[in-house]
């Protein structure tokens, strides 16, 4: 009986299977003539395509003459709109060429799903207009967007709190620095918000609203050696950014001492996020093996998702004391049954001078046992040489899931440490 069923959907699964291949080839052959299209044309000229035309409801226009110009093209199969249907979180892949420097892969963000890109037009409308359909570009000067006219001097707190991660709880140092380091501006250098045109402000407004990690990456440039992605530019609802190399969960299956290496860069990154000269804690709230790649010719690890940070004045924190500012928190591990899943509190993260998070959110879901990605667990150092098993795993499991008080501080310390010899003793 078990043998009839299995043969039976193997059989269904198979029909299935070819069912899938056969439509997907027919659809191929009803659009022929747009496949062909897609080849010919560089759609990244097109303003209707990169929502040029609805600026100032955009995220600058600092490159549009570049993408104007058709050094920016897609790669092969990225030319085909076909493909945008599986292309959930409109990323794309493209060449960028300069005439003296040659041409350079670089990454294409919209920044959000077509629905979520479509639910902040109705945003804006509803609030301009009450209704879910307008004339965006009018609409625009009848929002928060438009509320900091050129007579504000300064982008303050009190504004734009709440508005997303990276400004939960924001001081005005960050604020300054979110301004004087806003790129999508000819005059940038400047912390004084009234320096910036009308639209450049809406623009401003509006990325840090909907998605603010190229002020992320902005504020915290990897030229100043912070590990984020490098920030180029934009053009209506198209953000560039360098492109880094492969995700981190290409190299699951690396070699031991490649592995190694990696899950150091990982600590040394949670510690440089979490203290710093600047004595800004930036805390990973979205941390997964596909929001890290690795560089090609150096290694070298880089966060390339960077919507998802929530970026604490830990000046301010000891300037205000708020209540339990300076006892150190502990975040709590949560063995759920999802991928990439992270237990915290915003306002707990917003007034504490020391706290563990992002050690807690490297061990858990990247490096220990408890890691969860595509089905596979184990984490980035799984299946370690026998002779090392049990120290190891002992560290990566106080770290995620501490037994001790303060423990998992003392074993992120020692996980370092212990990783350096590691990566020492293989050369």
């Amino acid at each position: 009986m078990l043998r009839f069923l299995s043969l039976k959907f193997g059989r269904l699964y198979r029909c299935l299977k070819l069912l899938f291949v056969v439509s997907l080839f027919v659809i191929l052959l009803m659009n022929t003539h747009n496949l062909f299209a897609s080849f010919q044309k560089n759609e990244l000229t097109d303003r209707r395509f990169i929502n040029l035309n609805k600026c100032p409801a955009c995220f600058g226009n600092s490159w549009c003459r570049k993408f104007m110009n058709g050094q920016i093209t897609f790669e092969s199969w990225g030319r085909l709109r076909f493909f945008d249907f599986f292309n959930v979180k409109n990323v794309y892949f493209a060449q960028y060429g300069e005439p003296r420097e040659g041409t350079r892969r670089i990454v294409l963000k919209r920044l959000g799903s077509n629905q979520e890109l479509a639910d902040i037009d109705q945003k804006i409308c509803k609030r301009a207009t009450g209704r879910p359909r307008c004339d965006l570009i009018q609409a625009m000067y009848k929002t928060e967007f438009s509320r900091l006219n050129g007579d504000v001097r300064l982008l303050t707190p009190e504004v734009v709190e709440g508005w997303s991660d990276l400004v939960h709880c924001p001081s005005q140092r960050l604020l300054d620095r979110i301004v004087r380091r806003y790129a999508e501006t000819k005059d940038s250098g400047s912390f004084l918000l009234k320096n910036l045109k009308d639209t450049e402000r809406m623009q401003l407004l509006m990325t840090l609203a909907f998605n603010p990690e190229p002020l992320v990456l902005q504020s915290f440039p990897s030229d100043e050696g912070w590990p984020f992605a490098k920030y180029l530019g934009a053009c209506g609802r198209v953000v560039a950014v360098n492109y880094v190399g492969e995700d981190l969960w290409s190299f699951y299956h690396a070699p031991w001492e490649k592995r190694v290496d990696l899950a150091l860069q990982l600590m040394e990154i949670a510690e440089q996020l979490t203290n710093n000269d600047f004595e800004f804690a930036l805390y990973l709230l979205d941390v997964s093996f596909d929001n890290f790649a690795v560089g090609p010719r150096d290694g070298k690890v880089i966060v390339v998702d960077a919507e998802n940070v929530l970026v604490a004045d830990k000046r301010l924190i000891k300037q205000n004391k708020p209540e339990n500012w300076d006892v150190w928190y502990e975040s709590r591990f949560e063995d759920c049954d999802k991928e990439a899943c992270l237990s915290f509190s915003k306002d707990i993260l917003c007034s504490r001078v020391n706290v563990d998070h992002n050690y807690y959110a490297i061990c858990q879901n990247l490096l220990s046992k408890h890691a969860t990605w595509r089905g596979t667990t184990g984490g980035l150092l799984h299946d370690p040489p026998t002779e090392i098993a049990n120290r190891l795993e002992a560290m990566l499991d106080e770290c995620a899931n501490p037994k001790k008080r303060y423990g998992r501080y003392q074993a992120a310390k020692e996980l370092r440490e212990y990783l350096a010899q590691l990566g020492n003793n293989a050369r």
